[in-house]
């Protein structure tokens, strides 16, 4: 059995997201059927859509999504029809070397996401006798989607589907880059490249772990701004400035942390960040794109510097969703204020010229059924 649901797509790298109706089949067992009600405008997608980034086309896009569970297949046990769900663009088997060591960011099951195909080789996701896959077998740019019940985590039924859309992905990556990829400690003095949706996290990150100086470099007057809502204490229009500045405020020792989270990575970024942290700091990389590190051996020996990769923040879902929606509710944690415009299914292209004009932090799909 399967039924129609209307999905945004993407046929090939460099063409336009576009609106279909697609065939989706039913969920087999340990599978999940969701019927989405927001999804999150990330900037990875548009790296997938612009053939940054190495994916299996024809696409169902979206991989930030909140909504309900509609059915289920044999075998599920993690949700049930009718649940509140935010699906994980990681999934968590709960059972693999990496899940069972507490590292569910790295889980086996995640070994997919570039090709949206099932374990099993198959695919839910058709149009017109063609399979797409879904984006981090996902597609949350779709009213309906089938996921594996290892990328569900049940949610409080008063959090609100758009705010827990970006629970999925953005708001976990730059926070846990700051507090577990990064492990920022009271006083210290941190500097965040880039405050789109997951650097905007990673302020919040620094700040709720204790940084004493939260540094923002980003050339965008809205988002330096909106930086300051989320905790930075200071922010640069360029890495000249803000260096000058962690140069001064410490005393010369430089700052205890860089974490990277600009839309596009570039060798240039990453230079400034290395030649910013000072004895035993660390550069975080949470960005993609084609930056490489190439710093002379000396910069890194010399002062103890380390650079570190960060997936997810470095975040476990089970645990660290269902936190963080923790600390959103107590008012720790500023996700309401993330979100700085909603768009229909057929507005995502509007979307995506919005986030790289730099006019979001955070655009939301809201599906309508």
């Amino acid at each position: 059995m399967s039924i129609m649901t209307r999905a945004v797509i993407c046929r090939q790298p460099g063409r336009p997201w576009e609106v279909a109706d697609v065939e989706l089949d039913d969920p087999r067992a340990g599978e999940v059927r969701v019927k989405f009600l927001a999804a999150g405008l990330c900037h990875s997608d548009d790296h997938i859509q612009k053939g940054d980034a190495g994916m299996r086309f024809p696409v169902v896009g979206g991989h930030e999504g909140a909504g309900v569970v509609d059915a289920v297949g044999e075998g599920v046990t993690r949700v049930a029809v009718g649940d509140h769900v935010v699906c994980s663009f990681i999934p968590a088997c709960g059972a693999c070397r990496y899940c069972s060591t507490g590292r569910q960011n790295l889980c086996d099951e995640g070994k997919n996401a570039a090709t949206g195909m099932f374990p099993d080789g198959t695919f839910r996701f058709h149009l017109d006798g063609e399979d797409l896959g879904g984006l981090c077998v996902l597609g949350t740019f779709s009213q309906y989607a089938v996921v594996s019940e290892f990328s569900c985590i049940a949610i409080p039924g008063d959090i609100p589907f758009e705010v827990a859309a970006l629970v999925g992905c953005g708001v976990p990556t730059g926070w846990g880059s700051a507090v577990y990829a990064a492990g920022v400690r009271a006083g210290q003095t941190v500097v965040v490249y880039g405050a789109g949706g997951v650097g905007s996290n990673a302020v919040q990150g620094a700040r709720y772990a204790g940084a004493q100086n939260v540094i923002v470099v980003d050339p965008v007057p809205f988002k330096r701004d909106m930086a300051k809502v989320f905790g930075a204490t200071h922010t640069f229009a360029d890495a000249e400035s803000a260096h000058d500045f962690v140069v001064e405020t410490t005393w010369g020792q430089l700052a205890d942390h860089a974490i990277i989270t600009v839309g596009v990575l570039h060798d240039e970024v990453i230079d400034r960040a290395i030649q910013v942290v000072g004895k035993s700091g660390q550069v975080t990389i949470t960005a993609v794109g084609d930056g490489s590190v190439s710093a002379p051996s000396g910069m890194l020996i010399g002062y103890q510097r380390r650079v570190q990769g960060a997936i997810f923040g470095g975040c476990s879902p089970l645990y660290d969703v269902p936190r963080l929606l923790g600390l959103y509710r107590s008012g720790d944690l500023k996700l309401d204020e993330l979100i700085t415009r909603r768009y229909r299914l057929d507005e995502v292209n509007d979307g995506y010229e919005d986030m790289l004009a730099g006019k979001n932090v955070r655009g939301v799909i809201i599906h309508e059924h």
